[in-house]
């Protein structure tokens, strides 16, 4: 069988892909490890480079390797945050956001930029805060960095008649944290409501988040009620599948306890 007649069969891409993804998963490749060059590929294979270049593709939109210029194509190091989104209700200062207490606990830095505005919210967003039509609503937009790129996103939406003029529309950090300016506003968040919608990402979004196409991600819609159980804040992360692994506490109501633990 010639090279040029296996590069016209249809499937032997995908062989090669799923050789390759194989000796990924049992480990024998490693993260780090640079995947056997084209021409070697090919000569294994007995297909064309092209053959292998589209096999390399496809692992690129899978999202377990990248290129690395004029250096060859390596496997994915996978070094995931651990999103415990229950750590919202027991943050301490000076640490008063999640992402930073993540970055602190496993010992890694980290920055975040942080855009305010206001804004017509969308209809999923205005049906949550039980908003009426064409009310606006003030927004947080929060990029946060580790390992030299953005490892997600956290977007908070609160109706602009609440926090207009209070620190909450503050550019950047608050150093005490915004759930404690709402609270000095008479809306202590005490209940979320948590939806993951696990999905692909929108062109935006992979432009905002800089991830390799294919990469998948969770869609973290979290609405925050005060004490007076009225919806108050809209908080809405995104996680890519390749950065974190989304950890949730169940405690069992017990007749002892009385209340479940939060």
């Amino acid at each position: 069988m010639t090279a040029a007649r296996d590069h016209r069969r249809p499937g032997a891409a995908d062989r090669i892909a799923q050789d390759l993804r194989e000796e990924i998963d049992s480990g024998r490749l490693r993260p780090g490890d640079r995947l056997p060059l084209t021409r070697e590929l090919a000569q294994k294979y007995s297909v064309t480079g092209e053959t292998v270049r589209q096999a390399i593709i496809k692992l690129k939109a899978a999202g377990v390797v990248r290129s690395v210029q004029g250096s060859g194509v390596y496997v994915r190091e996978w070094r995931p945050l651990v999103y415990r989104p229950q750590s919202e209700f027991r943050r301490k200062p000076p640490a008063v956001d999640i992402f930073t207490n993540l970055l602190h606990d496993e010992g890694r830095d980290g920055t975040q930029t942080i855009e305010v505005g206001v804004v017509v919210p969308d209809e999923a967003v205005r049906q949550r805060l039980q908003l009426a039509p064409g009310e606006r609503v003030a927004v947080r937009r929060r990029t946060s960095f580790a390992d030299d790129m953005p490892f997600a996103t956290d977007d908070s939406y609160v109706p602009h008649r609440i926090v207009e003029g209070s620190e909450w529309m503050t550019p950047g950090s608050v150093e005490r944290g915004t759930n404690k300016v709402l609270a000095e506003l008479g809306h202590d968040l005490v209940e979320s409501l948590d939806e993951i919608y696990p999905r692909m990402p929108r062109p935006a979004e992979l432009e905002r988040l800089a991830l390799p196409a294919g990469t998948p991600m969770a869609e973290l819609i979290s609405t925050g009620h005060d004490r007076e159980g009225r919806p108050i804040q809209v908080t809405i992360c995104l996680l890519p599948g390749d950065r974190h692994v989304i950890v949730y506490e169940r405690h069992r109501r017990t007749e002892e306890d009385g209340e479940a633990t939060k």
